[in-house]
């Protein structure tokens, strides 16, 4: 297992450079500083996450300065910034993610015929549920299914001519499960959303705000429990005349490889069921879901890699801001 300052190393090298550079300096400082790895390594294993700590230590009202200045703040205000990740976890939800999944989720319904039923695992606010209720520009085209709120037009760009589709499909369910559900409504969950975004990617933040006030009039239902444990009864709960769509993004990374295995073959259980269409997108870090197909596809540091029902089909941007093809 890599030591946490390895971990931080390499999140200030593969994830922040590029995308912030403030989380960058901050991990990289980490990574080569005793006093705050030594706090760190009192937390217990699963709390360590770079953007677990950083979102505590934002929440708690960090400002966006240099290394030096963050990690005063972090030593100073240890005692509620622990409080705050032992409470928290990692819930990033940002709608963005819905650009790279509307391809699938649109041609899964003309071939099906049928309106669809979605289910997120890992749902956290259930924001991506709503993939009906935002625009889409591909490579700076025309806007589909334009909400009428530039707040709430995602911006993708492609490459490997993916089958762009010219409207979204008729959605009739929304379901999800998460550990610990957020409610779109609640000003305090927001702002833990809010806080779980980096520094420098204020667009996301306007979105994060609008598709909260978005969801919160109609939201979806969330179940509280274990993927593993809920997922049969939320596809057995889908309604018959529709096809079901079990999704996830950035969720098996933190569930335990036989956890992650338990519900990958109940969820392939469900797959090819004669009468009762199914299907499962995966769209996770590469190595998450090993198997040929990733080995195949070599998706490079920093993009995920989607997966319908097994078969790679894209590498993404891990916020929905690109989508490759394959």
């Amino acid at each position: 297992m890599d030591s946490t300052a390895d971990r931080y190393g390499r999140f200030a090298r593969v994830e922040a450079r590029g995308s912030s550079t403030v989380y960058e300096q901050w991990t990289e400082g980490i990574s080569t500083d005793p006093e705050v790895l030594e706090l760190i390594d009192r937390l217990p294993e699963h709390k360590r996450q770079p953007n677990l700590v950083l979102a505590a230590a934002r929440s708690c009202g960090t400002g966006v300065g240099p290394y030096p200045q963050f990690r005063s703040f972090l030593k100073e205000r240890w005692d509620e910034i622990r409080s705050v990740i032992l409470r928290r976890s990692t819930q990033t939800n940002e709608p963005g993610r819905c650009a790279v999944l509307l391809p699938l989720l649109a041609r899964i319904a003309r071939t099906e015929g049928h309106p669809l039923a979605l289910i997120e695992v890992g749902a956290s606010a259930g924001l991506c549920l709503y993939p009906d209720h935002y625009g889409y520009r591909y490579d700076g085209g025309a806007v589909i299914n334009d909400p009428g709120l530039a707040d709430l037009v995602l911006d993708c760009v492609t490459t490997g001519n993916p089958p762009l589709p010219q409207a979204c499909p008729e959605i009739i369910h929304r379901a999800g499960v998460d550990l610990s559900p957020l409610d779109p409504a609640d000003p305090g969950d927001v702002d833990w959303l809010d806080a779980l975004i980096w520094p420098g990617m204020e667009d996301r933040r306007v979105r994060l705000r609008a598709a909260a006030e978005a969801a919160a009039g109609s939201p979806a239902r969330i179940v509280q429990g274990d993927l593993k444990a809920e997922i049969a009864g939320l596809i057995d709960a889908a309604p018959a005349e529709a096809a079901v769509v079990v999704f996830h993004t950035a969720v098996l990374a933190y569930v335990p490889k036989a956890d992650r295995e338990v519900f990958g073959d109940t969820v392939s259980a469900y797959l090819g069921v004669p009468g009762r269409p199914v299907h499962w997108l995966s769209n996770e870090g590469p190595g998450v879901m090993p198997g040929p197909e990733a080995t195949e596809a070599g998706t490079e540091p920093g993009l995920f890699l989607l997966r319908h029902n097994g078969r790679a089909v894209a590498r993404t941007g891990p916020h929905g801001q690109s989508l490759d093809w394959l």
